[in-house]
């Protein structure tokens, strides 16, 4: 991102440009900046250009505020209008930790609204009182940057966060849902505390910290209640799994590939979910065994196409786990059996 700041540089050279937002927090910080956001005059110019100069998709990123961006690989560069100055620009951010600005062309930072001393005592605190009416998505914005930062809304914040908490379902389910991925088992447990997961359809009644990854933690908390969100299908697949899977009535052979059948490729997910973690080496064992060839191929039972086949073949694959056939003899003796009794 260094280069990408070198390049505006060059591309806006005379022009009166600003870093602004959350890039100057992240610089700042000393964290490592992936978003580049850039108030200038002719965001749609500035952005056509840099793509075309330095490489990269530009496009618009609203058609109401004017705002264009640039994304080239994990690396966004954005670029705003700046109608009224960088005083009124400011002015409208949701956090004073977001409200500074450092001239394109310079280091220096402007901070009217005392951002840096905020950064500093590790305060989320509102640029205005009407920051969660004017975004509601701010609402959420605030916890997340309470639980990566490990930072904590001031008294008044928090109290207007909680006063506007009916707000947080009002937007897009694809930014709701872009903010909760982010987020922490403390993150989620901040919004409880807010009386913000309610009314979003979530709980902390689900096994939230059993598992450490963020498509869990929403299903944890929000169980059916995700299908709400723009979720993708492999999210979808993934909850209902987990929704729907017990744990293995034992730690046999015969009971882990069931467990197995029902669960896969989120076993191992499935067992953390339903609190059974212990029988996590075992499945892990199951996998493993999984690299050996099949006994017999369907084309070898002498069946007609059909579903037949499939359900003779995960028998096949069910004994073997169990330990009760090994050879491609037993299998297809097996197979006679189970055909036999199928047409009987």
């Amino acid at each position: 991102m260094a280069d990408a700041r070198a390049q505006a540089r060059e591309l806006l050279a005379g022009a009166q440009a600003w870093i602004v937002g959350g890039a100057v927090r992240d610089l700042l910080l000393g964290r490592p900046l992936l978003d580049l956001d850039i108030a200038c005059p002719s965001p749609r110019d500035a952005a056509t250009r840099f793509a075309r100069a330095y490489g990269g998709a530009a496009f618009p990123l609203s058609d109401r505020h004017g705002a264009w961006r640039v994304a080239r690989g994990e690396e966004t560069v954005d670029f705003t209008p700046l109608p009224d100055g960088i005083d009124a620009d400011l002015a409208t951010r949701d956090f004073t930790i977001n409200a500074m600005a450092m001239p394109l062309q310079g280091e220096e930072v402007v901070d009217p609204h005392g951002g840096r001393a905020d950064l500093e005592a590790g305060i989320v605190r509102a640029v205005s009182a009407s920051v969660f009416r004017d975004d509601p998505l701010r609402l959420l914005r605030a916890v997340r940057f309470e639980d990566e930062l490990g930072f904590r809304m001031d008294e008044e914040t928090e109290t207007l966060a909680r006063r506007e908490a009916g707000l947080v379902t009002s937007p897009a389910g694809e930014r709701i849902l872009a903010e909760l991925r982010r987020l922490s088992a403390a993150g989620y447990r901040r919004l409880a505390e807010l009386g913000l997961l309610e009314p979003l359809g979530g709980s902390l009644d689900g096994p939230l910290d059993a598992l450490d990854d963020p498509d869990f933690r929403l299903v944890a908390v929000f169980r059916e209640s995700l299908e709400r969100l723009p979720i993708s299908n492999e999210l979808r697949r993934y909850a209902r799994t987990l929704l729907g899977a017990s744990p293995p009535e034992d730690a046999s052979p015969r009971a882990i590939h069931r467990f197995r059948r029902r669960t896969e490729p989120w076993a191992l997910d499935a067992l953390a979910f339903t609190g059974a973690w212990e029988l996590a080496g075992v499945v892990e064992a199951a996998r493993a065994a999984d690299s050996r060839a099949p006994l017999v191929r369907g084309d070898e039972l002498g069946l007609p196409p059909g579903p037949e086949i499939g359900r003779i073949l995960a028998a096949i694959d069910e004994e073997r786990a169990a330990g009760t056939i090994s050879t491609r003899e037993e299998a297809l003796a097996l197979a006679r059996e189970l055909a036999g009794k199928a047409s009987a």
